[in-house]
């Protein structure tokens, strides 16, 4: 008997930490700390969440099990390598032995790399690329109050060189969390504005990890469903903020794309958002936001067929259309998608000048996220699609 068409065979691999998913899954965190044998257990958090009853919550749960605990909330939204420093002198000056991070894409990219100085002993500028980490790092539970990041899921860790003003990207296994839980509820302190630009940071995500040219058929499996989850609950979402359904869409959304992008690696979405990160601290969603119809644009060529599978996720009207426009429907349809969810600024309004985009592309185009990119940029390339985005 005959199997049907192929499947692809070459090497691939697919890690993933392990992770609960459903409301009440923060309340697990105590109980997590206890199978991994905390003696004193460093919190990492922000100072915008200590105003949120989650932190309170946490603190009595870890109370109510006789687990010590100290608390690090020196994180800025874009984490600086300084504060990682500082959380790792706070780490070890308490004799700490766990991590557990509560927060957005910051905190828990801070959290880990915080993990990395305490068992690798430098500083973690040392750290950038790929494959840098000798060390295990210490046990990590992340409960992320953001759907967007998917830093509780991935090997990525994103910081902030404040001395070279660019955003260091740090992959390794060793960054994967032992657990995330992903609750729902979590992210019902988020306003509209950040559950839009979260929501559209995931998005690229997905997009990205869906024609990165080290796609599987395993990351393919997430990054769709991603696409399809956020793309039909996200404007809800925005709407609806109390409705944990939606929370609980957006949320799953950006767990599969955390999930496609952590062995699918990104693109040039990332590896431009991460400069203006860097060099102007701009907010990574919003950056991506920005950037992802010029992107498509540019990649468009390189991986248009995977582009095509897309528009009819987004139901565009593509099936007999030629491929120029595909492509136009398709950005234009990114573009109008992105003014709904009212992400309405160019980069222009966010204070980039023509001035700088020379230095913005010489830092992003060392950017590892490139060397996925479906298309091989070249700094020019890099520096145009800026330009477009003004």
């Amino acid at each position: 008997m005959k199997t049907s068409g192929s499947i692809e065979l070459s090497l691939r691999k697919f890690v993933a930490p392990e992770y609960i998913f459903g409301i009440d899954a923060r309340k697990l965190a105590a109980n997590y700390c206890k199978k991994l044998a905390a003696e004193n257990i460093l919190l990492v958090t922000d100072k915008g969440l200590q105003d949120t009853p989650l932190v309170n919550e946490l603190e009595l749960l870890l109370q109510k099990e006789g687990l010590a605990y100290t608390i690090y909330d020196a994180v800025s939204p874009n984490p600086r390598d300084y504060e990682v420093m500082k959380g790792a002198e706070v780490y070890k000056a308490n004799k700490c032995n766990i991590i557990v991070a509560l927060g957005g894409g910051s905190v828990l990219d801070c959290a880990k790399g915080i993990g990395i100085v305490v068992t690798n002993f430098n500083d973690i500028r040392s750290f950038e690329g790929i494959d840098k980490i000798e060390k295990p790092t210490p046990p990590l539970i992340c409960i992320p109050t953001t759907a967007g990041s998917s830093a509780d899921v991935s090997q990525f860790a994103i910081i902030n060189n404040t001395q070279e003003k660019y955003k260091m990207a740090i992959i390794s296994k060793a960054l994967v969390p032992d657990v995330s839980l992903i609750d729902p509820i979590a992210l019902e302190f988020m306003g509209s504005y950040l559950t839009a630009c979260t929501g559209m940071d995931a998005l690229a995500h997905a997009f990205e990890a869906y024609v990165s040219n080290a796609n599987s058929p395993f990351t393919d499996l997430y990054a769709i469903e991603s696409i399809k989850l956020i793309h039909d609950n996200l404007i809800y979402t925005i709407l609806n903020p109390e409705n944990l359904q939606a929370r609980g869409k957006t949320a799953l959304g950006s767990l599969y794309a955390g999930l496609a992008f952590s062995n699918a690696s990104l693109g040039c979405v990332h590896s431009l958002a991460h400069s203006l990160g860097g060099y102007l601290d701009l907010p990574h969603g919003e950056c991506n936001a920005i950037l992802l119809p010029h992107v498509v644009d540019y990649n468009f060529d390189s991986a248009n067929d995977r582009y095509k599978n897309i528009a009819k996720i987004f139901n565009l009207d593509v099936e007999n259309l030629p491929l120029n426009k595909v492509k136009t429907k398709l950005v234009d349809y990114l573009i109008e998608f992105k003014k709904n969810v009212t992400i309405i600024d160019t980069l222009k309004n966010k204070g980039v000048k023509t001035d700088i985009i020379n230095a913005l592309a010489d830092k992003a185009i060392k950017d590892p996220c490139n060397a996925t990119n479906p298309k091989a940029p070249t700094k020019t390339d890099l520096a145009t699609i800026y330009s477009e985005a003004l």
